[in-house]
């Protein structure tokens, strides 16, 4: 299926029951892809990125009556995406284990070398383990930035943190990732 609905149309849509189905359908076309990759790159494992998508799925699809359209209908859908991350590394990683805990990313580079395709660069996979060894929000913060280009004030909406404290990550982010690759690069 290929939609291009601008968002507006794309909420008449949803909100109207006799094309819902359409309407959902052209959401799912037209950012699955990308929440699909946002996720994954928070949770490394694609079956995990799989499970969440498909809970990320059917919580925009039930709560498609609550969206009041206060932020962007892309926001809220990534914020859904985000929070769903989130949870499956909470599962993976013991509910009561800080999610910006060492352990977290030791659990994480684990899946990323068990799932690493034996033709990727030792470049991108050093980048890889960069990124795992970040806190959470800080590796949050640099994906969106990064992978999917959001303004600092659009992951404020998503993400609930204020801008100060993403430009914050962020830095620290770049900072730790640079440190990393140095100090490894063969």
């Amino acid at each position: 299926m290929n939609c291009k609905y601008s968002e507006s149309e794309l909420m008449g849509m949803l909100r109207n029951p006799t094309e819902r189905e359409r309407g959902f359908r052209c959401l799912l076309d037209a950012y699955g892809n990308k929440l699909y990759w946002h996720i994954r790159r928070m949770v490394v494992s694609r079956e995990d990125a799989e499970d969440a998508m498909q809970e990320t799925s059917i919580k925009i699809f039930s709560k498609l009556d609550s969206f009041k359209g206060e932020s962007s209908l892309f926001t809220w859908v990534y914020s859904i995406a985000t929070n769903e991350a989130l949870q499956v590394l909470r599962r993976r990683c013991g509910l009561f284990r800080s999610l910006d805990g060492e352990g977290v990313g030791e659990i994480l580079r684990e899946t990323l070398y068990a799932e690493t395709d034996m033709d990727a660069s030792s470049a991108e996979v050093l980048f890889q383990e960069a990124l795992l060894k970040l806190p959470t929000q800080q590796r949050l913060a640099f994906n969106m930035r990064y992978y999917d280009e959001l303004p600092y004030e659009e992951i404020s909406e998503i993400t609930g943190k204020n801008v100060s404290t993403l430009k914050s990550n962020y830095h620290f982010a770049v900072e730790k990732i640079k440190n990393h690759i140095k100090e490894n690069a063969i």
